[in-house]
């Protein structure tokens, strides 16, 4: 990993912890919990798993609607109150409802409230994410207040993880560091053990994984949490499918040199001077596999 520069840090957390499908007060009060925990060893942002306060196992919209809520709303606002007690970030996954949709979400609440609120846009056939609504918010950077400065992050949700255009959009836009909450069950494995290197690095951003442990509905979640570093390094790793909390220092002045000078004049990498977006229409054309 490349070394960051002492007074540009901050320490993000990664909370691989088991969730409670349908009992959003007791999940809200577990994160509450970890959040005291990782911001008393310093971190600045705790990321926690996608759908961490409803659970992700629901059969029907009517069934995940009890557990849904807005943004902002309860959850966000109890949040807050914890990262303003604390001076500290966080961002959760959720059911978010919307008049009468409903969405796989994810807040990034701060100490004066939400920062910032994603939709997943991808959407496997899998537990809610068969019955919820595709996100429809262009994928977004938002700034999280630390001692080093403004952080830049991004938002995107597990499946999200398996699109490059994701992460390039999101690096495009400035983002420092990218955050992934996940519910990743068996058959996930390679992507735990892989893209997540892959996203980081070919985007040169500090990328976070976190992924929920435990059983629901007969669905087995593998952990396998991880941070990675702008060159692609796993800085953490939580390898089982126990709950653990991870963390790293993350430095924004690494993520934004994306001009990297190995052997000056000789060998140097840009990957996004580099790139040739007149060569790319076929991505953004719908018709799919020929």
């Amino acid at each position: 990993m490349l070394d960051a520069p002492v007074d540009d840090t901050f320490t993000i957390a990664a909370a691989q912890i088991d969730v409670a499908i349908g009992q959003p007060g007791k999940n809200l009060d577990r994160m509450l919990q970890v959040l005291r925990e990782t911001s008393a060893a310093g971190a600045e942002l705790t990321v926690f798993p996608e759908c961490a306060l409803t659970g992700y196992c629901f059969e029907s919209v009517d069934e995940a609607l009890p557990s849904a809520q807005r943004i902002p709303g309860p959850a966000t606002h109890a949040v807050a109150a914890a990262c303003r007690e604390l001076g500290t970030n966080a961002i959760f996954g959720l059911l978010e409802v919307d008049e009468d949709r409903l969405f796989n979400a994810c807040a990034l609440v701060g100490p004066s409230g939400v920062i910032g609120a994603y939709r997943k846009v991808h959407l496997p056939y899998l537990g809610i994410d068969m019955h919820t609504t595709a996100g429809d918010r262009p994928f977004a950077v938002h700034e999280a207040a630390t001692p080093a400065g403004p952080a830049r992050i991004g938002m995107s949700i597990c499946y999200d993880g398996s699109f490059p255009e994701c992460a390039r959009v999101l690096a495009l836009e400035g983002a420092d560091l990218i955050a992934l909450p996940t519910n990743w069950p068996p058959g996930s494995e390679c992507t735990a053990d892989y893209v997540i290197n892959s996203r980081a690095l070919e985007n040169n951003v500090y990328y976070v994984a976190v992924n929920r442990v435990g059983t629901e509905r007969g669905f087995r979640f593998i952990g396998r949490s991880k941070i990675c570093g702008p060159d692609g390094s796993t800085i953490a790793h939580a390898p089982h499918e126990r709950e653990e909390v991870i963390y790293a220092r993350c430095s924004p002045a690494l993520a934004r040199k994306k001009r990297l000078i190995r052997v000056p004049g000789k060998h140097e990498i840009d990957r996004f001077k580099d790139r040739r977006p007149e060569m790319y229409g076929r991505i953004t054309d719908a018709r799919g596999r020929v």
